[in-house]
């Protein structure tokens, strides 16, 4: 194994972090974390916006206010000095780590060609694992919309959601003894339903 595929698999095996931002400071905050060498993913959905004379594509943050980092938390001072940046997410005064294959997840539908989009967190419905397609062996939620069927994604550490239109045929369900977080902040001083 090389020495870059050594720190890659190091880096897998820490995970990734969640970083509170400022309202509509991702993108702002996610360039100058990347400018600091650190590994920044901010999941971005294209939405229309419809003004008086036209109607415009642009891109938007799929985790307002969150973006994900991964790296060496002994250079993370400067990440939290960074402008748009409020905090680390994190339990009991330690950051969380939230596991590679939520992020993964999340990675896999922003590179199809499905419409993602931010979905309320969801505690109850069915868990359903893809059988088949571009999303096989993703695990999420199915909730039914306007007579589509979605799949709901979720990094559970941020309680937010992704969802995905799926064919109900394509699903199976699983079950799942996963129990619920709740998050904590660095520091205490924002709610827990941010």
């Amino acid at each position: 194994m090389t020495s870059t595929n050594l720190i890659d698999a190091a880096q897998d095996a820490a995970g990734w972090y969640a970083v509170h931002t400022r309202h509509q400071h991702e993108k702002t905050a996610a360039s100058n974390i990347s400018n600091r060498g650190l590994d920044v993913f901010l999941p971005l959905y294209h939405a229309t916006r419809r003004w008086k004379d036209r109607n415009k594509q642009i891109s938007l943050p799929l985790f307002p206010c969150y973006l994900f980092l991964r790296g060496p938390v002994d250079r993370w001072l400067p990440v939290l000095m960074a402008p748009g940046v409020n905090r680390v997410v994190g339990f009991a005064g330690q950051p969380a780590t939230i596991p590679c294959a939520e992020i993964d997840a999340v990675r896999q539908v922003l590179a199809g060609s499905l419409r993602a989009e931010p979905h309320p967190f969801l505690k109850c419905g069915d868990r359903v694992r893809v059988k088949s397609g571009p999303l096989e062996g993703l695990e999420g939620i199915l909730v039914s919309k306007k007579n589509l069927f979605r799949l709901i994604l979720s990094v559970e550490l941020l309680q937010r959601s992704v969802a995905v239109e799926v064919d109900v045929s394509t699903v199976e369900r699983v079950t799942s003894s996963r129990s619920p977080i709740t998050p904590r902040w660095l520091p205490a001083s924002i709610p827990a339903h941010v």
